[in-house]
């Protein structure tokens, strides 16, 4: 059976969208763009009922998890509002507001 398209190479007829600008995503969290690295967060955890995701940058993940429990992420779910009221999460947003979107560094562990 012969091909239809040529074995290497893209497909003549087909137009090519890597032309097109990638779209940013703006973080949940902080609201910048994000990156290269694009990290989908349960805001409410899944062990506690949570179905829905939102795009954030892997620091702002590891954020969240140095700050609060799953219990409290159940508590506040989508209201990003009430995660930035705490000075911990405030403090770490106006710190990487200027920071460019694929900008990673070490978070501190949970002090228990």
């Amino acid at each position: 059976m012969a091909r239809k398209h040529p074995k290497h190479g893209p497909y003549p007829d087909v137009e090519h969208e890597d032309d097109a600008p990638p779209v940013a995503v703006a973080c949940w969290l902080c609201g910048r763009p994000t990156g290269k690295t694009i990290v989908w967060h349960h805001p409410v955890p899944k062990s506690r009922g949570g179905r829905d995701v939102v795009p954030m940058h892997s620091i702002c993940q590891q954020t969240l998890m140095v700050n609060f429990t799953n219990s409290e992420l159940q508590r506040h779910g989508l209201d990003v509002e009430a995660l930035l009221a705490n000075p911990g999460v405030r403090k770490f947003v106006e710190w990487v507001a200027h920071k460019d979107p694929d900008f990673t560094a070490t978070i501190a562990r949970k002090q228990r």
